[in-house]
């Protein structure tokens, strides 16, 4: 019976750092994927608007790494959205005389 008490105990314990770390880990990773969806919004943006190219040939212009980054278009609105899945959306829209801008981040 103690043994199966020392078992349980050392399985919370795993449970609980492991929730910690991934809290921890949470934050930054949420942090990168908006900003690799604000990159991504704002350069194919910039692509399909200023550019004249079609959305499909602005993941050109993408770094490496954004393959998880997808991209949709408003053609009325003139805006281009990036999405990192399940962590961020970002949207730029083009504004004559402006350029593409950022929808204001959320906190």
């Amino acid at each position: 019976m103690a043994r199966r008490r020392w078992r349980l105990g050392w399985l919370v314990l795993a449970v609980a750092a492991r929730g910690e770390l991934g809290w921890l880990f949470w934050v930054p990773l949420q942090g990168r994927a908006l900003t690799g969806a604000s990159y991504g919004a704002r350069v194919a943006c910039s692509c399909r608007f200023e550019g004249g190219r079609p959305l499909g040939d602005c993941r050109k212009d993408f770094e490496d790494g954004m393959g998880l980054v997808t991209l949709s278009e408003n053609v009325d609105a003139r805006s281009v959205t990036a999405s990192f899945p399940l962590l961020a959306r970002q949207t730029a829209t083009y504004r004559e005389g402006w350029g593409c801008v950022l929808e204001p981040w959320k906190n």
